[in-house]
């Protein structure tokens, strides 16, 4: 009797963990079929490449348009500056070297020997007594443009500076925008010595150049 209860026992043990068990497989079963397509969405959204980095390529692309053209506009504004900046002096270097080859042929500056300039001549336009010679020498030569005279010998011992008479006193400020050119001369200092030199024109910017 005992044997027949312990057999019966164990049948229903056995039944119980079978049922069970398949219990849990059929849940185990439903859950798999419901993650399936979570799962397969997960998958394609990640194997999309295009989805996910299209967006990122755009913002990219743009960014680089945008410091691309900054870089443009900051170049083409650099040239635009240096173009203003060096035009004065293409334009008008032309003219300071004509005046200065005038110039150094002008009888108001010459010597009694010819082709040579005067020292004393160039003492008396760059000194304060000849205010009068120095309005005819630059009514000759003036017009349109506002520019001093200068000579140096070619040792630095001996420096003249001429400036026109009407000229205002800031009109040749070191800060002004200018052009100058040179021709070498020979200066006369006395009947007996001569020495060489340069005579610079210096043209400066004005409100009408």
């Amino acid at each position: 009797m005992a044997a027949f209860l312990f057999i019966n026992n164990s049948l229903f043990i056995s039944d119980l963990l079978e049922a069970l068990l398949k219990k849990r497989l059929t849940a185990t079963a439903r859950l798999k079929d419901t993650l399936k397509p979570v799962k397969k969405t997960c998958v394609l959204m990640s194997r999309d490449e295009s989805g996910v980095l299209e967006p990122h390529t755009d913002l990219l692309s743009v960014a680089l348009a945008v410091i691309g053209f900054m870089v443009f506009a900051a170049l083409m504004s650099q040239t635009y500056l240096g173009y203003e900046d060096r035009s004065f002096a293409l334009e008008n270097y032309e003219t300071a070297s004509l005046l200065a080859e005038n110039l150094a042929d002008a009888p108001a500056l010459e010597a009694e020997n010819s082709g040579l300039l005067s020292a004393a001549s160039l003492d008396t336009l760059s000194g304060p007594n000849g205010a009068s010679e120095r309005a005819k020498l630059f009514a000759a030569f003036s017009g349109n443009y506002q520019f001093l005279v200068e000579v140096r010998t070619k040792d630095g011992q001996w420096h003249w500076r001429i400036k026109p008479e009407n000229a205002e006193s800031d009109a040749f400020a070191d800060d002004l925008e200018k052009v100058a050119a040179s021709v070498p001369v020979v200066i006369e200092l006395n009947p007996a010595e001569s020495i060489t030199g340069t005579l610079t024109v210096v043209i400066y910017k004005t409100k009408w150049n």
